[in-house]
């Protein structure tokens, strides 16, 4: 993997947490999403 395509990668991840991160406990729950699954959900994100 380039250093490009890391960066990239990680700046993705660090959007989705953070987007993710701003949502209420009541928006997440309505997208079945528990805040202890951020990190994991941004993860797979990568992979797209």
């Amino acid at each position: 993997m380039n250093v490009a395509r890391s960066f990239n990668n990680w700046r993705k991840y660090r959007q989705t947490v953070a987007e993710l991160g701003r949502m209420t406990t009541r928006e997440l729950d309505d997208l079945g999403i528990g805040r202890g699954e951020i990190r994991s959900i941004a993860r797979a994100a990568i992979g797209r």
